[in-house]
């Protein structure tokens, strides 16, 4: 049998009932840690000027562009990331905030790249930025924040690592060694693959530049080329509790132009799958995009949902806890009217109304139907109850669906019974 004729595109997602459950416990738990730390939220256009990627990205986004003319004539792109769109946005707006401003965004964004697990041509990005703040302060709050993300998705110490390098020491090592500024964002490039390159191709580019792999792996190798910066954020970290989630890996470069000093790289503890979050340091971003009008030092990172999703299903005290929001997030309702006598169908679509409007979320079979029917419609909804109007009313009946026992109450208090009800935990998940 021939399959339906039309699919999404190659990278898209169709979110179905669970996927979109999924998706938004994602936001939810971006948005709740962004909030508690003091950042405040924000949001750009999906559509930007082109020009204002190309102006300075670099590496390989701008041969990742879904970019296009718009009827009007325009060359635009939907938004391959959100950190330009970002510096247009306090360029044009800043001067109406206090400094720093500590904002963060989750929007959806559009690259043009080869499908593959952790990696959509669209995805969904929590994006967290420090504007105005030059110093390594800022940068050690990000980080924290990284790292408190991570502990809020239920992943504990073991399970990730925070890789911190500083690109301002690449920078000082290619002028070092002779390498000019016209070749400095190849050779950062190089330094950004180092550890996924075939030995063969690093050495052959390596070369080309003047240089040994073993000059690159005796710089990144040593300690002592761990810059003021980093030196302070660590002291920072180790004040809040967090020093043993960071390490120094000179080897992270980030692969973006605009970067100008500490990056980071948040990864599973066995590196067994490409970065959950990366960002840094971009002072000059601001400024480059406003044409100089508007001078601020800015940090900030991102994390995909494509990853962290991935890690959360692989490992399984997070997947646990992802699983036990879902039973509480993701039903259809909580609690399912069942009508087992359709003498009382008015009475029930009054009690179904009064739920609703007290906030608790309740359905019914629409049409009469056969009262084990409607048990199996109401497992099927992901229900926590069962609420039986029937001849005895205006007695109830209220069977928990996880354990398949039964209480009684009364129509006069339902909403009051129902609504401490929902507070206690049933089921083996929520016990």
């Amino acid at each position: 049998m021939a399959g339906p004729s039309f699919q999404a595109l190659p990278g898209f997602r169709d979110f179905i009932p669970r996927e979109c459950a999924i998706r938004n416990y994602l936001f939810e738990t971006w948005r709740a840690v962004a909030r508690r730390s003091g950042f405040v939220e924000y949001e750009t256009p999906v559509l930007e000027d082109t020009a204002l990627y190309l102006k300075k990205s670099g590496g390989e986004l701008s041969s990742q562009l879904f970019r296009f003319e718009d009827q009007g004539g325009r060359d635009v792109t939907l938004r391959p990331e959100v950190t330009a769109s970002l510096a247009r946005l306090a360029a044009e707006h800043q001067r109406h905030f206090p400094k720093p401003l500590k904002w963060f965004e989750i929007g959806q964004c559009f690259r043009y790249e080869k499908p593959q697990k952790g990696r959509g041509r669209e995805f969904h990005q929590f994006n967290v930025d420090i504007l105005g703040e030059a110093g390594p302060e800022a940068d050690a709050e990000l980080i924290a924040l990284s790292i408190e993300t991570m502990l809020a998705f239920g992943f504990k110490r073991g399970d990730f690592v925070v890789r911190v390098s500083d690109r301002k020491a690449w920078v000082d090592f290619a002028k070092a060694h002779g390498i000019d500024d016209a070749a400095l964002p190849d050779f950062l490039g190089i330094i950004d693959k180092f550890e996924r390159e075939k030995p063969e191709m690093l050495e052959q580019k390596l070369r080309a530049l003047g240089l040994a792999v073993s000059q690159v792996k005796d710089f990144i190798g040593n300690p002592a080329n761990a810059s003021a910066a980093f030196n302070a954020i660590r002291q920072d970290l180790e004040s809040r509790g967090m020093g043993e989630f960071i390490e120094l890996d000179l080897s992270i470069v980030r692969g973006l132009a605009y970067y100008t000093g500490v990056v980071f790289e948040v990864f599973d503890s066995s590196k067994s799958m490409r970065a959950v979050a990366g960002g840094g340091r971009y002072d000059t971003l601001v400024s480059t995009i406003s044409n100089g009008a508007v001078d601020m030092p800015a940090t900030g990172f991102a994390m995909g949902d494509y990853v962290i999703r991935n890690l959360i299903e692989e490992t399984p005290h997070a997947l646990m806890q992802m699983e036990v929001w879902l039973q509480r997030h993701a039903a259809a309702c909580d609690v399912f009217v069942v009508v087992a006598d359709e003498n009382r169908r008015a009475d029930s679509l009054s009690l179904l109304t009064q739920l609703r409007r007290s906030g608790i979320s309740a359905d019914l079979a629409m049409t009469p139907a056969k009262v084990a029917k409607q048990f199996q419609s109401a497992e099927r909804s992901g229900a926590r109850f069962a609420l039986v109007v029937g001849a005895e009313y205006p007695e109830l009946k209220l069977k928990i669906l996880s354990s398949r026992s039964e209480e009684s109450g009364n129509v006069v208090n339902a909403v009051e019974w129902l609504s401490e009800r929902l507070q206690q935990p049933d089921g083996p998940l929520l016990a």
